[in-house]
């Protein structure tokens, strides 16, 4: 019963989003590839505020109810224009191919469950919390500990598993329409659609990025990639409606506003975009036109809108309660010493040039690339190509980027995690992720703008110089679906490769042994428990079995142990209400079964005490 209610709230959910996109596409006649990530992002951010304001379920269901409202609408028109003969649906190849593409990722995902450690700690323990009380965590969510992080993504995910259910697979679901979307609106850049080559290259170009984000793949909730692709979607709807910057500035103020709470750093991606922006407005021509610079400066004042709601939140709500990564603030508090300071920057130094790193090789071999097209252009093409001013602005960018991620290390971030540079490799991927996507995307209009013949100026069947030309055209096509395929047969067998290890991940053994509870009301299970287990890969001391025990539990007091000291056992047990034994080993099956006498086992143990002495029982 409760799957048959889930398919048709799903059914209605995906007719409500078509609702939005159609109203969309008729209202402001913005490109197809811009309107999936414009409607997520907008749904994403009323349902942001929805939270803020206290009214989340009530939000995500006036939400839901409007996209059905302008579904019916459209049907009925396009009904009638049916019978007058004038209503068409038509799809190109290039979005046949994309949606393709698409389905068969997702369908991995629908079968994909969470290994991620930060899953576990943060992302998805977030959205359990949100989906159980129907609210955002506020400073008594126990299970939360990062309360300072933004909960943008965190929205949208539990708007779809609101209505499609909570699992995993459907969180990663969410996650991956917002991905998708983005991409779908960076071929939006591209002008001439009967260039097939033009997509083709930017298929290629764009499916090199997940070489870059195997640290963050798209199989587990981190929002790291999530970061450069919502920056760039921007740049290509700035860029295509250059000309029109009010029409751009309507499709940008939700995807800018929803960037800056995706994450604490969401803010300088969504920078880059803004920064971006203002260029173009004041190089168009455009900037003696008052009614353009006031909608330029309304959309960077709306895009900030969330950000600073969400910093009031932390100074109201959480004023007074300690999170991590606590920013300028943490600053002025002693901590590192001189001598940790030099040791995390000699190593942040080493790190950020390490060639054998994947973040530091793709700057590399893209820098190299590059330069190589911007001189083969100039000296082969006699074409002057914007790509090497392009490649200029990225390096700054890259350059401040990096110096903003050694001042976190060296100011806010604890110290136990500076010293080993934590996560630097996660966070420097996303800015390689912007740094190549933006190099991509120039190219892309670079070789736009390079056919000797425009769209239109001549027959379909002249639009070539030569009969050679022609011929490098379809090679050029052939070579560049050739290896974007390959690429992507390369992310799709890892994906799989995943999904089939599975059962040989802690999260897997964890489930197996608790399941995964819901609680009514949302309310916390209370009960204190320890759980046994190995410390291979640090899965005990890194707090990684913990946090998955949390997580399925629902229960803020979780603590784990490999290892049973004989004289401390009936100290040690009795200050908890359940042991929980996800592996076994010889030395506590014989320490069990001398004192308590039971067959140790994989299970939940109720501990029970009378007067002295500790009872085990195997629930």
């Amino acid at each position: 019963m409760l799957f048959l209610l889930q398919l048709v709230m799903g059914i209605l959910l995906i007719i409500s989003m078509i609702g939005y996109m159609q109203f969309v596409r008729k209202v402001m006649s913005i490109r197809w590839e811009f309107i999936p990530i414009f409607v997520f992002s907008a749904i994403a951010c009323i349902v942001y505020f929805a939270g803020l304001a206290g009214q989340l379920f009530t939000g995500s269901i006036v939400v839901l109810v409007t996209g059905l409202l302008l579904f019916r609408g459209r049907v009925i028109q396009a009904l009638y224009q049916s019978k007058r003969g004038s209503w068409s649906l038509s799809f190109s190849l290039f979005q046949l191919s994309f949606l393709s593409g698409v389905f068969i990722f997702l369908l991995i995902l629908f079968h994909t469950e969470l290994t991620h450690y930060d899953n576990f700690s943060h992302w998805a323990i977030v959205v359990k919390e949100m989906l159980s009380t129907n609210a955002f965590p506020t400073p008594n969510s126990d299970l939360i500990e990062f309360k300072n992080y933004p909960l943008g993504t965190s929205s949208f995910i539990y708007y779809i598993c609101r209505f499609m259910g909570h699992a995993q697979p459907i969180m990663l679901l969410a996650q991956g329409l917002l991905i998708f979307s983005c991409f779908y609106a960076m071929f939006g850049i591209v002008s001439e659609k009967k260039r097939f080559l033009l997509y083709a290259f930017l298929g290629l170009g764009l499916s090199t990025l997940s070489f870059f984000n195997l640290t963050i793949r798209i199989t587990n909730l981190l929002v790291d990639f999530l970061l450069p692709i919502f920056a760039l979607a921007i740049v290509a709807v700035i860029y295509q409606y250059r000309h029109d910057l009010k029409r751009a500035c309507i499709i940008i103020l939700p995807l800018a506003g929803l960037l800056t709470v995706i994450k604490s750093t969401g803010i300088i991606f969504a920078a880059v975009g803004l920064i971006f922006l203002v260029y173009v407005w004041l190089t168009n021509k455009q900037r003696a036109n008052w009614k353009i610079g006031l909608a330029v400066l309304g959309t960077i004042a709306g895009a900030l809108l969330p950000y600073f709601s969400w910093s009031l939140r932390m100074a109201t709500v959480f004023h007074g309660v300690n999170n991590k990564f606590e920013g300028a603030a943490a600053a002025l508090k002693p901590g590192k010493t001189a001598e940790q300071k030099w040791d995390i920057l000699v190593l942040f130094l080493k790190s950020s040039v390490d060639i054998t790193s994947r973040p530091v090789l793709g700057i590399v071999i893209f820098e190299v690339v590059a330069i190589a097209a911007s001189i083969v252009a100039y000296v082969v093409l006699k074409k002057k190509w914007n790509l090497w001013k392009v490649l200029i602005a990225l390096n700054v960018v890259v350059v401040l980027y990096y110096a903003g991620i050694l001042a976190l290390y060296l100011f806010s971030m604890p110290v136990d995690e500076a010293v080993r540079l934590a996560g630097f490799e996660r966070y420097a991927s996303s800015i390689v992720v912007l740094f190549a996507g933006g190099l991509v995307l120039c190219a892309a209009v670079d070789i736009e703008r390079t056919f000797h013949y425009r769209i239109g100026e001549v027959p379909d069947y002249q639009s070539f110089k030569t009969v050679q030309t022609k011929r490098h055209y379809q090679q050029g096509i052939i070579a560049c679906m050739a290896l974007a395929a390959t690429t992507l047969l390369s992310e799709y067998n890892g994906m799989i490769s995943i999904n089939k290890t599975y059962d040989k991940t802690l999260p897997y053994e964890v489930h197996a042994v608790t399941g995964d509870r819901w609680y009514t009301g949302g309310k916390e299970d209370r009960s204190k428990y320890l759980f046994y287990g190995s410390d291979r890969d640090q899965q005990v001391t890194s707090y990684y079995m913990q946090y998955v025990g949390r997580y399925f539990l629902y229960a803020p007091n979780v603590d784990g142990i490999v290892l049973f000291y004989e004289d401390n056992m009936d100290n040690l047990l009795s200050n908890y209400d359940y042991l929980v034994v996800i592996e076994t080993d010889l030395n506590a099956k014989m320490l069990l079964k001398k004192h308590y006498g039971i067959d140790m086992q994989k299970g939940v143990y109720k501990i029970t005490r009378s007067g002295d002495k500790i009872m085990l029982t195997l629930q």
